[in-house]
C-alpha cells in the first residue's frame, strides 16, 4: 500500500460518497487508475464496506452500556454458543472477544435504562457460559471516529 492508496482510504472514510471522479482529484490521479486502486482496496479487503454514520438518539438507540462479560466455561462449545447468541440480539450492536478479563466487552443501544434492565434479564442473564457481568453506562460521547487515521503524508 503507498501514499496514494492512503489518501485515498483517508479520502473515503471520511465520505465514503464521493464520485470517483471527485476521488481522483483529491488524490492526483485520472478517474481509471483511480477506480482500479478502488476497486482493489475492496477486493483485497483493505475497504471492508460502507456505511451511513446514524445518531443513535434519532433512531430511539441513545442509551449505550458497555458490557463486561466474564466466562464461567471456555472450551469452545461455550464459546460458540455464546458468540452465536449474541449475534442474533439486535440490542448488542458491537462484541469484542479478548485476552484477559474480561473476556467480552459488548456494547448495547436501547432507548432507556428500563428497556436495558429488561434486556439484562430476559436475554443476557441466560446467555451461554456467562459467569459475571459488569454494565457501565455512558455519559457522554466525547470521540466517535468513523474509520481507522491512515497517515499517508
Amino acid at each position: 500500500m503507498d501514499r496514494t492508496d492512503r489518501a485515498i482510504i483517508e479520502h473515503l472514510t471520511e465520505n465514503g460518497r464521493l464520485a470517483n471522479t471527485e476521488l481522483a482529484d483529491l488524490v492526483g490521479l485520472s478517474p481509471s487508475p483511480c477506480l482500479r486502486r478502488v476497486r482493489h482496496l475492496e477486493g483485497t479487503g483493505v475497504i471492508t464496506g460502507y456505511h451511513a454514520a446514524v445518531d443513535p438518539a434519532a433512531v430511539g438507540r441513545g442509551f449505550l452500556v458497555l458490557l463486561h462479560v466474564e466466562m464461567a466455561v471456555q472450551d469452545r462449545s461455550t464459546i460458540e454458543a455464546f458468540e452465536a447468541a449474541v449475534t442474533g440480539l439486535d440490542e448488542i450492536v458491537h462484541c469484542l472477544r479478548l485476552f484477559g478479563q474480561p473476556d467480552y466487552l459488548l456494547w448495547v443501544a436501547v432507548p432507556d435504562l428500563d428497556t436495558y434492565e429488561r434486556f439484562y434479564m430476559a436475554e443476557l442473564t441466560g446467555l451461554p457460559g456467562v459467569a459475571r457481568t459488569n454494565s457501565q453506562f455512558t455519559m457522554k460521547t466525547v470521540k466517535s471516529s468513523p474509520g481507522l487515521p491512515i497517515p499517508y503524508r
